[in-house]
């Protein structure tokens, strides 16, 4: 009986210590980050899975492929070490900072600019690459400028500040709002819309793919793109941001913008080497 009694309170510390342990545990999205992918030699990133040329899946073997591919692809294996694994999560403009606080994914590179509001809930590297906000018309379209968007209808994605950037040069513009880029594009060949607005490089890809469309004027913003990461994570801040200026420094980033924008009609690829 006395064996059995101890039996008992033996398993029911276990268990208690067991129950302790677990509700002392931080959730994933406070924990340390870096120390989390050094040990798995990991690091999982979200990434656009619809925005030719930064990051798109292709259709014929089910990978995801762009400039910011490639970027997650160098800076991992600049922090792990060159057996270091870059893990790829599809996001949205609208899932990214959701699945980042949840622990679903340990960095945002996905087309992101830095701006305040955004800092208030995440923070951000160093930027990685200089966009500026311009719009999409067809071939023959009246609309030239931003400004011409005045009283039109304009599309754009939510999640994205693209449209709220457009209501300051063209107050009086109607806007449609999409859950992402597809949606948008097809929106704009119904004729549901006057244009669409978003970074001019997405905007590139979309004009490589759709003939008879055009990245009209010049870019009327400028939108740094930054990896996005959660809050109280320095060391990870820190060697993404040596990371990037090591990719400058060996000129595996200036072969990347090449790679990926060297070609594109209409894009000066040289304003974004470093």
């Amino acid at each position: 009986m006395k064996k059995l009694k101890y039996f008992l309170v033996l398993m029911m510390s276990v268990l208690l210590a067991v129950v302790s342990v677990g509700c002392g545990s931080k959730p994933l999205s406070a924990q340390d980050v870096l120390h989390n992918a050094k040990d798995s030699n990991t690091l999982t990133w979200g990434v656009k899975a619809d925005t030719k040329l930064m990051g798109l899946i292709d259709v014929k073997d089910g990978q995801e492929k762009g400039f910011e591919i490639d970027m997650a692809k160098a800076l991992t294996k600049k922090i792990l070490g060159k057996n270091g694994k870059a893990k790829f999560v599809t996001v949205t403009s609208q899932s990214r900072i959701p699945l980042l606080k949840n622990g679903n994914i340990d960095a945002i590179i996905a087309t992101m600019t830095i701006n305040a509001e955004r800092k208030k809930v995440i923070d951000f590297s160093d930027s990685y690459f200089d966009a500026g906000q311009a719009i999409l018309v067809k071939d023959g379209s009246p609309v030239k400028s931003v400004k011409d968007l005045n009283n039109k209808t304009v599309i754009g994605v939510v999640g994205s500040n693209s449209v709220e950037n457009v209501k300051k040069y063209a107050p009086k513009a109607r806007v449609l709002q999409l859950q992402d880029y597809a949606q948008a594009l097809v929106a704009l060949k119904s004729g549901q819309g006057d244009a669409l607005t978003t970074d001019n490089v997405i905007l590139a890809g979309m004009a490589v793919e759709n003939p008879g469309y055009h990245v009209q004027g010049s870019a009327f913003t400028t939108e740094p793109y930054g990896i996005g990461i959660n809050k109280d994570q320095p060391a990870l801040r820190h060697a993404l941001n040596k990371a990037i200026k090591e990719t400058e420094k060996d000129g595996t980033y200036n072969k990347l913008i090449k790679k990926w924008f060297g070609n594109v009609p209409g894009f000066n690829y040289r304003e974004v080497l470093r």
